[in-house]
This record gives C-alpha cells, structure tokens and sequence, in this order.
C-alpha cells in the first residue's frame, strides 16, 4: 500500500504581507504588489512585484536578533526564506528523518555583481547548507532548480522521498528574488510587460518580475493537533525538450504532466473543483496552457493565475501559488485572476473573474518553465 503524504502547515514572505493572513486579506481586498520600480541604473522604471527592504530588514531584525549576536550575515534572499521558514520549524520537530528541500531559480546570484572572488553563499548547495544549518536539520538539503516550475517540483521531491521510505517529513522552502541579472535576461526575450500582467487576456502583453518566499511542511504522520491537512494525490514532471526558452505549441509537456498526475490521483476532469494555473500573461506560455487544458479535458474548470498580484517570483512561484490555492480551499472562496476581461487565447478557459464562493476538495496546480520543462500536482483536502 502506498504511503499518504500530506502538506499539513504552511507560510509565506510577499509584497502584500509577511505571513498568509495579512496575502489571503490582500487578496480578497483585491490588492497587487506589482508597482513601478527601478531595479537597474540609469534605466527607466518598471513593473515588478517587489518586497520592501526596510520592512524586511526590520521583521527579519525582529525574530532573528541572535542572528546578530552570532556574527552570522545572511543575503536578502536568505533573510526571505527564513522569515518563510521560521513559524513552521517551531511548530514541528526535526528528526533524523526529516528532510530539507530548498526551491529557488536563481538563488543568491546578485552577490556575482562586481566580484572579485566567488562567494560560497553564490552555490546553491551552500545556500541550502548555511539554512540547514542554522535551524539544526539533521539530513544534507536538497536543491531543486528547474527553472519556473522549481516549486511545485519540489512538493513532489518531498512527495516521492517520503514514500521512498528515507524520511517522515521534510520542510520545503522556495525563494527567488528581482535581480538584475534576471531582469536582463527577461529584458533579451522582450517579455517584460509595459503594465500590470493581464494572464490569458486578449491585450496582455508581457510578464512583471516578482519575488517572496515561500514555505511548507510535509509528512506522512496525521496528528490531531493539524489545523487542516492537504493530500499530494499526484504529480509529475514532463519535459518536452521543445525550445530553451519557448513553450510547445501543442502543449505536450505539460498535457502530459496533467495526465499523469491525474491518473496516479485516481480522479477523472469533471472531479476538479480549481486550476492553479501558470499563466505569466506572455503571449505563448497563455496559448500553450489554453490548449492542455482543453486537451485534458478543463476548460470548464475555474481557473486563475496569480501573476498579477504577485509578478512571476520564478522558483518560489508554484510552491507560493499552492499556498494561496490550499487557503482558497480552506476558505471555499476562489479568487480571480486580476486584470482579465477578454479571452486571448485560441481555446476557451473557464477564467474566475471576480470573488466566488465554492466548495474546493481537488486542485490542481501546474507551472511550466524553460527548457520544456512542466509540471502538476493534485491536492485534496481532507
């Protein structure tokens, strides 16, 4: 019999709050993070999604002033995660058997900017090692960098390790953050919108650049103390190889991903109650998602995307967007996907355009990244 692994607790570090309470209000409340920034130089502003540094700086001072003490320095982005992390570690125990899995795209890349020498915090694996560490995990962390769909990657990481019989439970966290190293990069495909993001809406036309970090716990024990619980039914992972930056035009990957989770889930389409979509609101990535969904059969299944309240945070996104899906469910309440109000794309989607109440027991959450790479989860709620 295979084991059931659920994600029982979870925290979130954004633009729109330090913890899920102060997200879930924003939300509902219609808020976004994303706002003109200058990130770069000399350049104009854009939008992104962007966390306040002063804000962060004096949460960060507030939990962690030992830190100080201890002469231990942490990145921006480290200081994200451990925001993310700090209330799930006091509320569970580290074993042996626990395991830590750290998602992120880009990590610690802006320490590259006018170096001499390479930083060891530049690593991914030292990243992971020195967060480890500082909260005594026991086991050597995982990394889990696959481009955008890091984050729900790293949910079936845990998933399929737990199964594997080598842990109990593992911590997952997922952090990236608005650089100019990612901006440039974004800036060369010409992706970057001139507006807040409009996902799958006829007149969109580019993503905004985020970042938050993300975290949750994840286990194969039930107790009665949980306040809520949430089953992984299913995942998987497909990479079509189609292009190192473009989308396939027939959705094969993650049509794939879909079907694969759906059927180790055991639930046919018409059981979905909510698609947690990608959705970056670029022209191709829209398309392509429109075209699995329909090929699986969902496009009469509420939809949304999430981008445009929080810009794409890249490896933090689909482990962010699973949260906020999770507490949807919680709350029986969808939330819509800001910003659309014309379909863009070649075949329909059932898109939420405004607060619903519903009765929410399977999501689906799925991300799709460069490279072809995809990927989806199912979550039931208990």
């Amino acid at each position: 019999m295979t084991t059931e692994i659920y994600i029982t607790d979870y925290n979130c570090v954004t633009p729109l709050g330090f913890d899920v309470p102060s997200n879930w209000k924003a939300l509902l409340d219609g808020k976004s993070g994303v706002a003109l920034h200058q990130i770069i130089k000399n350049q104009e502003p854009f939008y992104a999604s962007k966390i306040d540094s002063e804000k962060l700086t004096k949460e960060f001072n507030r939990f962690f002033d030992f830190a100080q003490n201890d002469n231990i320095e942490f990145t921006r982005l480290e200081k994200m995660l451990l925001l993310s992390l700090k209330p799930l570690v006091e509320r569970h125990n580290i074993t042996e058997e626990t395991a830590f899995i750290l998602s992120t795209t880009k990590g610690n890349i802006s320490l590259l900017k006018n170096m001499e020498t390479l930083p060891e915090d530049v690593f991914l694996s030292k990243m992971a090692q020195k967060m480890a560490d500082f909260f005594g995990f026991k086991t050597k962390p995982i990394v889990v960098s696959n481009a955008c769909v890091s984050g729900v990657m790293a949910i079936a990481v845990a998933k399929n390790m737990i199964q594997s019989g080598k842990y109990k439970n593992a911590f997952v966290a997922a952090g990236d953050e608005i650089s100019e190293f990612v901006i440039s990069g974004f800036n060369s495909f010409q992706a970057i919108g001139t507006e807040i993001c409009k996902p799958y809406d006829k007149n969109r036309n580019g993503i905004n650049i985020g970042e938050a970090a993300a975290a949750v716990y994840i286990t194969s024990e039930l107790n009665k103390t949980e306040k809520f619980s949430f089953k992984i039914s299913g995942d998987s992972a497909i990479n079509d190889a189609n292009h190192i930056s473009g989308p396939s035009r027939t959705g094969d990957g993650l049509f794939a991903s879909v079907q694969n989770a759906m059927k180790e889930a055991k639930i046919s389409s018409e059981k979905i109650d909510f698609v947690s979509a990608h959705g970056t609101a670029t022209i191709y990535n829209d398309e392509m998602e429109a075209i699995a969904f329909n090929r699986m059969d969902l496009q009469n299944i509420p939809l949304n995307s999430l981008k445009a309240y929080y810009g794409h945070c890249l490896g933090a996104s689909g482990l962010l967007e699973s949260i906020i899906s999770m507490e949807s469910a919680l709350n029986n309440t969808l939330i819509p996907s800001k910003n659309f109000n014309e379909t863009g794309t070649s075949q329909p989607l059932n898109i939420i355009k405004e607060n619903q109440t519903a009765e929410i027991k399977y999501i689906l959450k799925t991300a799709s990244g460069f490279g072809g790479c995809n990927a989806a989860i199912v979550l039931e709620k208990s």
